[in-house]
């Protein structure tokens, strides 16, 4: 008895396991190192960012958040000597442009993106377009500039239209990768229950793959959208510029980008602070492009199960 009386007294005195940390053992002191390299390399990934929106706000947060913002949103750019002007036309004409490549690339982009998708995925048709999608995300936009100035304007000269059929060539691609992705995603039992209600292709496309995507394909169109409104050199060989508001589609067009472009190297100081100001409202209205886009980057889904599995019930009935 004496002896196991020892043996448990021993046995209370031992070290019992325990998980706090200890700061000065070899592991806790390289995983506090390891964590603090990742946070000076997430700082340092976002000095440019932070220093180009800090330029943008010293540079040209006086014109536009002043006094005299309407009339630097509204104006007519200045020339010459003027002291006043705005960026009216610019905002107007990019906008414009960018509303003509969205109404062009984002229904020809879903319509690919379903049939690479779903329709016919495995099929050389498929394979070759899906390749040569891939392949359009690394040309260069000017290219795509000058595609466009051989084909529209060498027919009608510059215009917003030409600008924007040569955004549409660069939205495409975006649309058309991103919604592919989208509709992939898509889980294969929902569709199969579609069709095991009598669903035919076209309802379950309609009423099942598309709305399940819905919040990728809404994403990609605006991170397209945001990557259009900031081009600027297929822009210099489409719309050109103009310093009046647009009047017609077949007419030359300012835009934030070409303007920046223009006025940045100009002589006067009046010039130079527009431009300025214009670089903060593009990337204002970028930055507000993302936040969107990220915001609809996740499906929502009911209680009872999806809204697209609801909808595809409710037309069953």
């Amino acid at each position: 008895m004496q002896l196991i009386r020892e043996c448990f007294e021993s046995a209370e005195t031992v070290q019992r396991p325990t998980l706090e940390r200890r700061p000065f053992e070899a592991r806790t002191f390289k995983n506090n190192l390891m964590c603090l390299v990742l946070w000076l390399v997430a700082a340092l990934a976002a000095v440019p960012l932070v220093s180009v929106l800090y330029l943008l706000l010293v540079n040209g947060g006086g014109r536009l958040f002043g006094s005299g913002v309407i009339e630097v949103l509204t104006a007519l750019p200045p020339a010459g000597f003027e002291a006043s002007g705005g960026i009216g036309p610019a905002i107007v004409g990019t906008f414009v442009m960018v509303a003509i490549a969205a109404l062009i690339s984002v229904p020809i982009g879903i319509l690919a993106a379903t049939y690479l998708g779903v329709l016919d995925p495995c099929s050389l048709l498929a394979r070759t377009s899906r390749f040569l999608a891939k392949v359009l995300t690394g040309l260069p936009s000017i290219l795509a500039g000058l595609f466009v100035y051989a084909v529209l304007v060498m027919q009608i000269g510059y215009s917003a239209l030409a600008g924007g059929v040569a955004l549409s060539v660069l939205m495409l691609r975006t649309v058309v990768v991103a919604a592919e992705e989208a509709i992939a995603q898509v889980p294969l039992e929902m569709k199969e229950a579609a069709f095991s209600m009598g669903c035919n292709q076209t309802q379950v496309i309609w009423k099942v793959v598309l709305p399940t995507a819905l919040p990728g394909i809404l994403t990609g169109v605006m991170l397209a959208v945001a990557g259009a409104a900031g081009e600027s050199a297929p822009l210099l060989f489409t719309a050109l510029f103009s310093n009046y508001y647009l009047s017609a589609l077949v007419e030359p067009t300012a835009s934030l980008s070409i303007l920046i472009y223009n006025f940045s190297g100009m002589p006067f100081e009046n010039q130079v602070e527009l431009a300025w100001t214009a670089s903060l409202v593009l990337v204002l209205i970028i930055l507000v492009l993302n936040v969107i886009a990220r915001s609809i980057s996740q499906p929502r889904l009911s209680p009872h199960g999806s809204h697209a599995v609801q909808r595809m019930q409710s037309g069953q009935r």
